[in-house]
């Protein structure tokens, strides 16, 4: 399993046409058959600043691969969208989730930079009952942003 969210080809991305373009990535990245377009697509969506694409993302953040989950963190992270901010606590707190995937999840959380965002990410890593690495991770996260 290869845990990288790849670059979007610009190409790739502009043969989508302008009107409704959000809708035809968010139908790729759902419900397309090759991961390296779903991937792509899921990459285009968290560029696009579109609100419509947060809560296909937020769907896809429990799909069966996990080259997806991945990138619907990652682009969650970049919509920053406090609409999603349970969704990526629920992930981040996924202790059968692969780590590369909670650090993303806590990553975004400090993307979106919310009030909630912020208050969950403290209350996860003073959890004495979660996984010591990821709480540190998250910590350091934190520290990073200064909110720790």
């Amino acid at each position: 399993m290869d845990l990288s969210a790849e670059k979007p080809d610009i190409e790739w991305y502009n043969t989508f046409p302008a009107h409704g373009a959000v809708y035809d990535l968010t139908s790729t990245a759902v419900s397309g058959t090759d991961i390296k377009e779903r991937v792509r697509a899921i990459i285009s969506l968290g560029k696009s600043d579109d609100p419509r694409a947060v809560r296909p993302l937020m769907d896809l953040l429990s799909d069966r691969d996990p080259e997806i989950r991945l990138s619907s963190a990652t682009a969650l992270g970049q919509l920053k969208s406090g609409r999603s901010v349970e969704a990526l606590t629920g992930l981040l707190k996924e202790r059968s989730e692969h780590i590369a995937i909670r650090q993303q999840a806590a990553i975004s959380l400090a993307a979106i930079r919310s009030t909630g965002a912020i208050r969950e990410m403290k209350e996860f890593v003073a959890d004495k009952n979660e996984e010591a690495a990821i709480r540190s991770y998250t910590e350091e996260i934190l520290a990073k942003i200064g909110t720790w």
